[in-house]
């Protein structure tokens, strides 16, 4: 992770040659918390990482404590039904990943991405706590089953409970967009062998999120089905405190990168300013349109973009008109705009059908909390005298990236680059291919097992009985290691991608947009269980996802989502084909 011998090898293959910034100074603007340039000897690199992966980890541990088992909390003690719970599970997650919209906006901004982490982690904070006591304090939950009969929550006690959950997911917006790319500012974009280790710190990154999950879908998971729901609750919240410690003891270390304004407002002046001239030719000559004389660029925090010849439409923003040049007013971005910040828009335009393909992998994601679960919880969870809890088969998952991230960073990474040359082995864009691909064969493998555990309640004659068949829950091993292997390559992908190919003063917005994907994967996910129910069940039908899943065809919906995920992956390739990445002077 970083060593002195990575460095070796990386200069025997000419990846890493002398660069204009390796002096005293970083290169690319960074300042240290009180706005002074920072010296490269004592500050970022993997020096300050410990505290932002301990920060990571340890919040990945307390989102997982709750998002894990939380189909099981609303289906067994909120007594909702399958459908019910997934759906408030789904629309939950999926606005956990649409959050970070509102976070990365006030980053980028006006705060700058460490003020935005300590500020949304006291949300977050807060939120566990009120989920915690809901599930501790009798009069806040709802009484426990006598024979069949459930009582439902009252519209008090969903409240709290709601509250807690969404003021979670309100904290974890302020956290998702800025702690990887903040993470990522600690090496010096300008230097190349900083800029590899970046791309180390991506996976390093990963493999921390997974440790907290790990202990989430294993320990936590038993601790809440076996000791109790508040202890549950709790133990997340401890870690959460816990992240939010480790983050605060890293400051002395860190490199910051200032706020650049707001890139939603430097947008719309972009397409303002070309539709006022639109009456006007665009040159021929690109060195016509305007752009700053300085070595910097007029936007804070961020690296001139050099001039492209797509979307040439936008380029209208940047032509002098003859009264600015006989006023020398240049001063007005509603009406005249830099080159690079009409390139930042192009940059977002060009990425989109990338970002596009990723909301139908994270709809097949989105299945490892829901109809993953809810499909062992049919099968025998037992060995021996031990039963296992259906939802932490999710470990499976994070064991296979935890075993993906050092084979791919450490084999996989050093034997590809031989081959291609590049610093990094893959592209991001070959490598979120790749993990496309997996997932087809993850919803296969998982309709496969379906098929047959269905076999198995014919022959058992248990089609009309709600309970589990003699088929063994690791015959769901397979569909989770496959999961996590596609995350491997298509998640971590994403983030290199989004923050690479991101205007310098956009990492945190374009993070958020790369996490929207999850969000609407959710929602997708959440769209296509509601359809598949109203489909299958007209004419008073059983449908594919009834609450007893022996009657069903939930095999089908897993081919669904496997036919959805191949047209997705081929969809992909053609984007991919004609991305042209980004051109920084």
């Amino acid at each position: 992770m970083g060593t002195h011998e990575e460095e070796r090898l990386l200069l025997e293959d000419g990846l890493i040659v002398e660069s204009g910034s390796n002096g005293l100074y970083t290169g690319d603007g960074s300042v240290d918390i009180k706005g002074n340039p920072v010296l490269k000897s004592n500050t970022g690199n993997w020096r300050a990482c410990p505290f932002i992966l301990g920060t990571e980890c340890c919040e990945r541990l307390a989102y997982y404590g709750i998002a894990t088992n939380l189909v099981s909390y609303l289906t067994k003690k909120l007594n909702q039904g399958n459908v019910s719970a997934a759906r408030n599970v789904t629309t939950w997650q999926g606005t956990c990943y649409l959050t970070p919209l509102i976070g990365a906006v006030l980053a980028d901004a006006y705060w700058g991405r460490y003020w935005t982490i300590a500020a949304f982690s006291t949300l977050y904070f807060i939120g566990m706590g009120t989920l915690t006591l809901s599930a501790t304090i009798p009069i806040l939950k709802p009484p426990e089953c006598i024979d069949s009969v459930c009582p439902s929550a009252t519209p008090a006690q969903y409240a709290v409970f709601f509250f807690g959950l969404y003021l979670i997911a309100l904290g974890t917006g302020g956290i998702k967009p800025c702690v990887s790319s903040f993470g990522a500012d600690q090496f010096d974009d300008t230097d190349s062998g900083e800029r590899v280790k970046k791309g180390s710190f991506f996976n390093w990154f990963y493999f921390s999120i997974n440790i907290g999950a790990l202990v989430s879908s294993s320990l936590i998971v038993w601790i809440q089905d076996n000791a109790g729901w508040g202890l549950g609750f709790g133990i997340p919240a401890l870690f959460m405190g816990i992240a939010i410690a480790s983050f605060f003891s890293g400051t002395p270390l860190y490199r910051f990168q200032k706020p650049g304004g707001s890139p939603l407002t430097r947008m719309c002046q972009v397409l303002v300013a070309s539709c006022r001239k639109w009456n006007l030719a665009i040159p021929n000559d690109s060195t016509l349109l305007y752009e700053t004389q300085d070595k910097s660029s007029a936007i804070e925090g961020s690296r001139k973009l050099l001039h492209t010849d797509e979307l040439k439409c936008l380029d209208r923003a940047a032509i002098i008109s003859d009264h600015e040049t006989k006023t020398g007013d240049y001063s007005n971005p509603w009406k005249l705009c830099t080159v690079t910040q009409i390139e930042e828009l192009k940059i977002l335009i060009r990425m989109f059908p990338i970002w596009a393909t990723g909301i139908v992998f994270s709809a097949v994601y989105a299945q490892m909390s829901t109809m993953f679960v809810e499909q062992g919880m049919v099968m025998d969870t037992s060995v021996g005298p031990i039963t296992i809890p259906a939802a932490s088969l999710s470990s499976f998952d994070v064991i296979s990236v935890i075993f993906w991230v050092p084979v791919y960073d450490k084999i996989l990474v050093p034997f590809v680059r031989k081959l291609t040359g590049k610093e990094r082995g893959f592209s991001e864009l070959q490598r979120m291919g790749i993990g496309l691909f997996i997932s087809v064969l993850c919803m296969s493998a998982a309709a496969v097992v379906e098929i047959q555990r269905l076999r198995i309640a014919r022959e058992f004659d248990l089609v009309n009985e709600g309970v589990a068949v003699p088929m063994s829950i690791f015959w769901q091993v397979p569909q989770y290691f496959l999961l996590g292997a596609a995350e491997v390559f298509t998640f971590i992908g994403q983030l290199e991608f989004f923050y690479d190919q991101s205007p310098d003063a956009m990492r945190s917005l374009c993070s958020a947009l790369s996490l929207l994907t999850t969000s609407l994967g959710n929602y997708l996910s959440s769209f296509i269980l509601t359809v598949v129910t109203w489909q299958t069940t007209r004419g008073g039908k059983t449908g594919w996802i009834p609450d007893n899943l022996n009657e069903g065809r939930l095999d089908n919906f897993f081919w669904l989502l496997a036919g959805l995920s191949f047209a997705n992956m081929v969809v992909y390739v053609f984007c991919a084909k004609m991305y042209k990445s980004k051109k920084a002077s």
